[in-house]
């Protein structure tokens, strides 16, 4: 009984939190994007979906589009990259392994617009790849490697698969040996084994991974500015747009719940498929 007592004088900071700022923030812009654009500055408090309506606009659609390709595509190069890699980190002796975990992580020691930056760097016009191309004599005239959807997606790529290689490297630590050699002493060849023992008992991390890996890059605007310029424009740089240089407030509004709703599906499309009734695999 004392405990129970307890539980939600416990919570509370919890709670307060959550309400301050989670769920009243929340609330706000989806209230907002039902209100009426002023005509000098702000917003009028009146109902209406005139900004829900011109999210059907072809140009709002095809945003939408190239936001949900450039996502589906940076996921599935993450995570075929990331897997190999974090299936062999997870079978190295302890000191190896510590290293090539490390590796992962310490690109989050440094700023991520410093590290696409850099980016930039390599892919402009006498940047790194070009030259080098230029010296082997590979190439005649500079590559437009920069300012393009390419990449975009190589930015994507680069600063969202430590999530993929963290989760699968979870799922992978955890699996039990023996059942890959109980598959082999049963007939089943090395790739045999892994598809039908490894991919499996792993899925859980797999999936973390997408969901962690497809979510951000929905919304991370300041890649596509800096590697695709004006020719790339994506979702996350809509709502940016709207907010700050439109002052649009409830379009911005409207295009936020839009990115809100993509990703409760995604996170209940994981909980689904996965079997887990929390968000712990994810958090």
């Amino acid at each position: 009984m004392n405990k129970r007592r307890r539980f939600p004088l416990a919570a509370a900071p919890f709670i307060l939190w959550t309400a301050v700022f989670v769920a009243v923030p929340l609330i706000y812009i989806l209230c907002m994007s039902f209100m009426r654009r002023a005509d000098t500055w702000g917003v009028e408090a009146s109902f209406t979906l005139e900004s829900y309506q011109k999210l059907l606009d072809p140009n709002y659609l095809s945003v939408f589009g190239r936001s949900l390709w450039l996502a589906v595509l940076t996921t599935l190069l993450t995570l075929l990259i990331g897997y190999p890699f974090a299936y062999f980190t997870a079978g190295l002796p302890a000191k190896k392994r510590s290293l090539a975990l490390m590796l992962v992580i310490v690109p989050f020691w440094t700023n991520s617009l410093v590290r696409i930056y850099g980016w930039m760097i390599l892919l402009r016009g006498q940047g790194v790849v070009n030259s080098l191309l230029a010296a082997l004599g590979l190439i005649d005239a500079p590559l437009k490697l920069l300012y393009n959807f390419g990449a975009v997606l190589v930015g994507m790529v680069y600063a969202l698969i430590p999530f993929m290689i963290l989760s699968v490297y979870n799922a992978v630590a955890k699996l039990d040996p023996a059942l890959i050699e109980a598959a082999r002493d049963l007939g089943a060849g090395r790739w045999r084994a892994f598809w039908t023992i490894t991919v499996p008992m792993t899925r859980a991390g797999i999936m973390a991974g997408c969901v962690l890996v497809f979510i951000p890059s929905i919304g991370l605007f300041f890649i596509s500015d800096l590697l695709g310029g004006s020719k790339t424009m994506l979702l996350g740089n809509l709502i940016r747009d709207a907010l700050l240089t439109a002052r649009n407030w409830p379009l911005g509004a409207a295009l936020s719940v839009v990115m809100m709703a993509a990703t409760l599906l995604v996170i209940g499309g994981y909980r689904r498929l996965s079997g887990e009734k929390s968000l712990e695999g994810i958090v």
